[in-house]
């Protein structure tokens, strides 16, 4: 016999750090406003309904945000209350469910199947949790409903904001038959234009696609693909769903063209990096150095070594020869970036030695 269809939900908080903003501050309730800084290197990090009318985006520069609506209004991030937010929805969602698998601070995989709470339908469920959230945080919530994660968190978006939306099994290939392939998870800008350029459009455009073409065209990521557009995601729940990497990247407000000032700018951003790599413990073995220029054309630098990178200088002097290695400079530097990824257990002597 097959086994049951799982029951998952995907909860993803509504435009969730500028809604913390405008709870928190009722001057800036029903106002288009973007969390992040307003001068000329700025970038918005969240933009609250109001500013997302005007085609104000996350990740978009403030300059253009504020050409997009002269009236925005900026508030800096405050990452340590949005984290304390977000413990709070976490503890809401162990009442309900031992898998919980967070995919960043505002939204997390849930797994009901085993109906923690007693409630008896996933739908019922979500529903609840979202007016939990509502009356502990005072912040509302979307959820997706499925039978699979790839159509939970599809259906998440489906009535934003503070709504719901169910895909029940046997349900699943004809909702992604209607999407439009930009709104697919996991179909970038970049293969978003490719897509288009083959002709696929929708859902149903890449259901028709044989696996044959996908696979000449996308590679490792047809298989994907392929199953998505039937509504097929066969990956759990993951509860320890462990980080991959760690990094920290800053822009500045005039270019960089300095190679001391860049290095030592570099070496500040190692050691922020290897503070969260020793505090959390997660050590790797692979660095990266990112070099955005002026004209936003962007290089990256990565060495890997055979050994984790276990101390903070040698993580510094790693950072620093790979953005040596990109001189002499093109162009002046506007974003440095620094990232450690492959993460690895330390040695057991060198746990050892560690103090207790």
């Amino acid at each position: 016999m097959e086994s049951a269809p799982r029951k998952i939900i995907h909860i993803d908080m509504d435009a969730f750090f500028a809604s913390v903003e405008q709870r928190d501050d009722p001057s800036l309730r029903g106002k288009p406003l973007a969390v992040g800084h307003g001068a000329r290197r700025g970038v918005v990090a969240a933009a609250s309904y109001e500013a997302r009318r005007f085609g104000v985006r996350s990740a978009m520069p403030s300059t253009t945000a504020l050409r997009k609506c002269p009236q925005l209004v900026f508030t800096p991030p405050r990452f340590e209350v949005y984290k304390a937010v977000s413990r709070q929805i976490h503890e809401i969602f162990a009442d309900y469910t031992d898998l919980i698998e967070p995919l960043s601070l505002d939204e997390a995989y849930l797994d009901v199947t085993a109906d923690k709470a007693g409630i008896g339908r996933a739908t019922e469920t979500a529903r609840q949790i979202r007016a939990r959230i509502l009356q502990q945080t005072g912040l509302t919530a979307s959820a997706g409903v499925s039978y699979n994660k790839f159509l939970a968190k599809m259906a998440s978006d489906q009535n934003k904001p503070n709504g719901q939306f169910l895909v029940a099994p046997g349900q699943g290939q004809a909702f992604v038959a209607t999407l439009p392939i930009g709104r697919f998870y996991g179909v970038g800008e970049v293969t978003e234009r490719k897509m288009k350029a083959l002709g696929i459009e929708t859902g149903a455009d890449l259901h028709r696609q044989p696996l044959e073409v996908l696979l000449q065209h996308f590679g490792n990521a047809a298989g994907w693909f392929h199953g998505i557009a039937r509504g097929i995601d066969e990956r759990p729940v993951k509860p320890d769903r462990e980080r991959k990497s760690s990094g920290s990247e800053t822009t500045f407000e005039t270019d960089l063209s300095d190679t001391a000032r860049i290095e030592a700018e570099i070496a500040a951003l190692a050691g922020k990096v290897f503070a969260w790599c020793d505090k959390a413990q997660a050590f790797g073995r692979t660095v990266t150095v990112k070099i955005k220029y002026a004209d936003f054309e962007q290089v990256t630098r990565r060495r890997s070594l055979p050994a984790i990178i276990g101390d903070a200088d040698t993580l510094r002097h790693l950072a620093q020869a790979l953005v040596v290695s990109v001189y002499p400079l093109r162009a002046g530097v506007r974003l440095l970036g620094v990232t450690v990824s492959n993460f690895e257990a330390r040695p057991a002597a060198e746990q050892a030695a560690l103090p207790v």
